[in-house]
């Protein structure tokens, strides 16, 4: 594996799971059609920051919500791809569609359906919380939980790296 912070560099695109990740990974369901979804702010800033600052930045879930399209479209996140079943098609036709390598793609998962995207990312991450199978095949184990600052974590992680994570846009939303 070596060490993760050596591949940071190279990374221009951050792909992450919702539920887990974004959130704490619970679900309200209203009715059949309403879920709500909690969301860290910290971790909104950063990833408005990062696309502010010209990643791409792209979620792939198994979700379904439109809560989940409308606060990514809030954040500068176009790149919303739900409801998918197997996740390692979507995240290789993303790959080609933007003529992408795996070295410039952080990938953050926490379960079982992230897993081949944990072992096919340059950089893969997942949250303190995550599956045990998850944690046993990510690059980085954040400090945090999943919805409680894990993707604010790693983001600026890559930002610092590269030298644009504070300066005179980081003060602006």
């Amino acid at each position: 594996m070596g060490n993760y912070k050596e591949k940071l560099h190279k990374i221009t695109t951050m792909i992450f799971d919702y539920d887990g990740v974004m959130s704490d990974g619970k679900v309200w369901v209203i009715d059949p059609e309403t879920q709500l979804r909690n969301a860290n702010v910290k971790d909104g800033y950063a990833l408005h920051h990062a696309v502010k600052k010209g990643f791409r930045v792209a979620v792939i879930s198994g979700g379904k919500g439109e809560c989940i399209r409308q606060r990514m479209a809030f954040l500068g996140v176009k790149d919303v791809f739900l409801q998918v079943p197997y996740k390692r098609q979507c995240f290789e036709n993303y790959l080609a569609e933007h003529g992408l390598q795996r070295e410039q793609v952080l990938y953050m998962g926490d379960d079982i359906p992230d897993y081949e995207l944990m072992k096919l990312a340059g950089v893969s991450a997942c949250p303190a919380d995550a599956a045990h199978e998850i944690r046993e095949v990510a690059d980085y184990v954040s400090h945090l939980n999943g919805g409680e600052g894990c993707v604010r974590d790693i983001v600026e992680q890559v930002m610092r790296s590269q030298n644009v994570w504070f300066d005179e846009a980081a003060l602006h939303w």
